[in-house]
């Protein structure tokens, strides 16, 4: 069957050369964006109940943007002027360069992995005295405390931000030739949505091996997976499919 419409479930690209649009104009599908999940902070009064005051660290592990912005809202609620001696060890350049939404970047100490948080665990180790806050959301990856614990450095986790299901009730009659994941939240969202959903003739495309999985356990098959060393994103993966199955007669 031919691949003429596409949802992904994630926010529209604001950039004007996102390969999607690409996708779009050189394959002639329609591709609508929609996030399934979507972020709400946790008030400081909350985070205050997780026994966290600001006060007692010299350092914060930021693993994503969500964590950059969610822990400067809580410092600002608690009314915390966060200290010009704060180290932050952020675990991307990305995460790094949108740090400066906050802070004055060359007048701070800042610390960067190259892009999983294994690879910033030798840069934390190197300054294993410090106190570590870890502002994070409800569903951390396993790996992040087994590092941290690994390494043997004082730190804490705290919720400052939570990953919360959203409403798609809107989509109930709605069909989608092809449905794009990145994420096992996104497919909780799909049946807390749809209890009912059967794939049909949908084809699934996902993205990473914990998404995959996710597909697998709710007994949903996978047409479409990325990354591969042949297309090692998601945008790549689509038109190498659209291309097989809208040539075929």
């Amino acid at each position: 069957m031919k691949v003429k419409t596409i949802l992904v479930s994630q926010p529209e690209p604001k950039i004007e050369n996102s390969p999607y649009f690409d996708l779009i104009e050189k394959q002639k599908v329609k591709i609508d964006f929609r996030p399934f999940i979507h972020v709400e902070g946790v008030p400081a009064k909350e985070v205050r109940q997780q026994k966290v005051d600001l006060n007692n660290y010299t350092a914060i592990i930021l693993t994503s943007r969500n964590a950059v912005d969610h822990f400067f809202r809580v410092a600002e609620e608690m009314r915390f002027k966060v200290p010009d001696s704060m180290k932050y060890f952020c675990q991307s350049e990305a995460v790094a360069y949108y740090l400066q939404k906050y802070v004055v970047y060359r007048k701070r100490k800042i610390y960067v992995g190259k892009r999983t948080f294994s690879e910033l665990s030798p840069l934390i180790k190197k300054y294993k005295d410090e106190k570590f806050l870890l502002p994070n959301t409800d569903k951390v990856k396993p790996e992040v405390p087994e590092t941290l614990d690994a390494l043997g450095v004082n730190w804490k986790q705290a919720t400052f931000y939570k990953t919360v299901v959203s409403d798609l009730s809107d989509l109930a009659n709605v069909y989608y030739d092809v449905l794009v994941f990145f994420s096992p939240s996104g497919i909780e969202s799909l049946f807390q949505n749809f209890p009912d959903f059967k794939q049909n003739d949908t084809r699934i495309a996902v993205f990473g091996n914990t998404t995959i999985k996710a597909v697998k356990e709710r007994g949903l098959r996978v047409d479409i997976a990325a990354p591969t060393p042949e297309t090692p994103s998601m945008t790549m993966a689509l038109e190498k499919y659209i291309e097989e199955v809208n040539k075929r007669k």
